[in-house]
């Protein structure tokens, strides 16, 4: 199986969307880099709005995570409560 990931400009916007990917997803393997910061998952990531909505105590809409993404890589299925990356076969 391949990884999956994505890749956030490291700024205070990112850092609860990232926290909450490490949260749901504890396979998951963070790097950072001068003002990146990247998430391999073997096979699946998930992205859960309540998750991050919990961390930050305010609504937010999964499509800002456009805004500070950079790159991923994975087949994307979204809705308004979770967006997910895997590879299908």
């Amino acid at each position: 199986m391949s990884n999956v990931f994505i890749a956030f400009q490291d700024n205070d916007e990112s850092r609860p969307v990232v926290d909450a990917i490490i949260q749901d997803n504890p396979a998951a393997l963070l790097t950072r880099s001068p003002g990146l910061v990247k998430i391999d998952s073997p096979s699946r990531l998930v992205i859960k709005r309540e998750t991050i909505e919990s961390l930050t105590e305010q609504d937010f809409d999964l499509q800002r995570i456009h805004i500070n993404l950079i790159t991923l890589s994975g087949h994307i299925d979204e809705d308004d409560d979770e967006i997910s990356l895997t590879w299908k076969h």
